[in-house]
């Protein structure tokens, strides 16, 4: 699946180097890409911008992605962006925790950016195809 025109992605990584590798990746793919260092430019970025899916780094100085997340998920402008963490916590009940506070997916570092894009975009799919559907 290609991405369409206009997608944007916002990612929060405090690693510059993880943060340009998922810009490129992404960028390549079509999308426009917002990225910040910390869980406070992602939440005033988001503010701003509404960004079509939220990538964010679990553990972060100041607001970590979870916080981030939780943020996201308490606004109604906002409850509805797919957030993706993207962490190196990979114990089971990590990802149980990410998942069970809203994420619509967990990747644990290291990982490939070929399969966080694959990831982005079932996130993208599912997103459109539910608030397509009817409302009962």
């Amino acid at each position: 699946m290609s991405s369409g025109p206009g997608r944007l992605a916002l990612i929060a990584d405090d690693d510059a180097d993880i943060r340009d590798l998922v810009a490129a990746k992404l960028t390549q793919a079509g999308f426009e890409v917002i990225a910040v260092g910390d869980g406070n430019h992602a939440l005033e970025e988001i503010a701003q911008r509404r960004p079509d899916v939220a990538i964010l780094d679990v553990m972060m100085p100041g607001c970590s992605g979870l916080d981030v997340l939780n943020a996201l998920i308490d606004d109604p402008e906002t409850a509805s962006i797919p957030v993706l963490l993207l962490t190196a916590r990979s114990q089971e009940f990590d990802v149980q925790s990410g998942l069970s506070l809203g994420a619509a997916d967990y990747i644990i570092k290291p990982f490939s950016p070929r399969q966080l894009l694959q990831r982005v975009e079932a996130i993208l799919a599912c997103s459109i195809s539910s608030s397509q559907s009817p409302q009962s």
